[in-house]
């Protein structure tokens, strides 16, 4: 190979690593439960817009908006706050794990309304 190929192939990584943004952006698929038999499919969909983390939960008909996102860069700690349809109010917080990983996935424990239990999104 030779040094251009290599040189020109280093930077496109380097291009597209640099393209992922914040490291919250994305769509992040998964699942929370109060137990490991009784589990609800979720999808978050998050945006850095240059100051704030705003997005969606399932995106679709029966998509409702982020609240609240917010994030200890030190420990790379994640609160998500949300209003659900159904009225009840969802509070998720978690630790992104493998950061530098394009999926990335955040586990720790979720509640809505009175159900508690945990959860783990992996970006898609």
């Amino acid at each position: 190979m030779s040094r251009r190929t290599l040189l020109f192939c280093a930077l496109a990584a380097g291009v597209a690593f640099a393209q992922q943004g914040h490291p919250l952006t994305g769509t992040w698929s998964g699942d929370w439960g109060p137990t490991a038999g009784e589990r609800h499919q979720v999808t978050v969909v998050m945006n850095w817009d240059g100051k704030n983390v705003t997005g969606l939960f399932n995106p679709g008909p029966d998509s409702f908006p982020i609240g609240s996102v917010s994030v200890d860069p030190a420990t790379w700690t994640v609160r998500i706050e949300a209003d659900a349809k159904d009225k009840s109010h969802i509070t998720a917080e978690g630790k992104v794990q493998d950061l530098g990983s394009y999926h990335r996935y955040i586990t720790g424990t979720w509640q809505q309304g009175n159900a508690k239990g945990d959860f783990k999104l992996t970006r898609d």
